[in-house]
């Protein structure tokens, strides 16, 4: 599987740290997918309504909404409007507990922060050819 299966993809990146979004942005911007990104739920769910991403990636801890509230607002809204996405979670959350949270709620996959780029890539990668 080869990087240059995201060129062209449109992934929304949704994390409260300007950081992490500049970094996950960047990288996966070289690659060639366009990058949409988000600092919060409430931009991301909008996000996904006008962009109708590929894919999501998801902060879990976030003010406000979380990245469990915004994946129970994208699974609710219909195919037309970005519904069915996969969302990636990213989290610092890595206990066993946590990622039974994580994946049973419906995220497709976890990334556990810190994150390599091979380990971002990989994981997208099988999201996406799952």
């Amino acid at each position: 599987m080869s990087p240059n299966r995201l060129s062209n993809l449109t992934i929304v990146v949704v994390d409260d740290n300007n950081d992490v979004r500049r970094y996950v942005g960047a990288y996966l911007g070289h690659l060639g997918a366009n990058v949409v990104m988000a600092e919060n739920a409430i931009e991301g769910l909008e996000a996904v309504k006008t962009y109708r991403p590929n894919l999501v990636l998801s902060d879990i801890s976030m003010p406000g909404r979380d990245g469990f509230g915004l994946l129970s607002d994208i699974q609710a809204l219909g195919p037309d409007d970005g519904g069915g996405v996969p969302v990636i979670a990213m989290t610092a959350l890595v206990t066993h507990v946590d990622r039974a949270r994580i994946l049973n709620a419906g995220f497709k996959a976890f990334l556990a922060k810190p994150f390599t780029p091979e380990a971002l890539v990989k994981t997208l990668l099988a999201v996406l050819n799952a």
